[in-house]
């Protein structure tokens, strides 16, 4: 018997049925982007705590992406400790597009 592959969308919160798939994902990848900084700047998780004022536990959960104790706003507090920048761009949709989206652009 052959196994039934199907290929996801670009978005696995999507995909396995999460409710508000594209801002879960957000927040996924703005942990991600943390994690990539505090591991830039050689941080162990105490130091990293320290800068945040975060306990070490909870740097813990944010570098192994436990998504439900972090909410967008305090992520965006967290770049902005971090001397990253946030900027939040609101638009109308496009005309080709059938619904608003929400998505996440990171530079540099």
């Amino acid at each position: 018997m052959r196994e039934r592959i199907s290929r996801g969308s670009d978005n696995i919160f999507k995909d396995i049925g999460v409710s508000d798939p594209e801002r879960t994902l957000i927040r996924a990848k703005i942990m991600s982007h943390i994690t990539r900084i505090i591991n830039e700047r050689d941080l162990n998780q105490k130091q990293a705590g320290k800068i945040l004022s975060l306990p070490q536990s909870k740097v813990s959960n944010l570098m192994n992406g436990k998504l439900s104790l972090f909410s967008l706003e305090h992520l965006f507090k967290l770049l902005t400790v971090l001397q990253w920048d946030v900027e939040i761009i609101i638009k109308p949709k496009s005309r080709t597009e059938t619904k608003a989206t929400t998505s996440l652009l990171v530079t540099a």
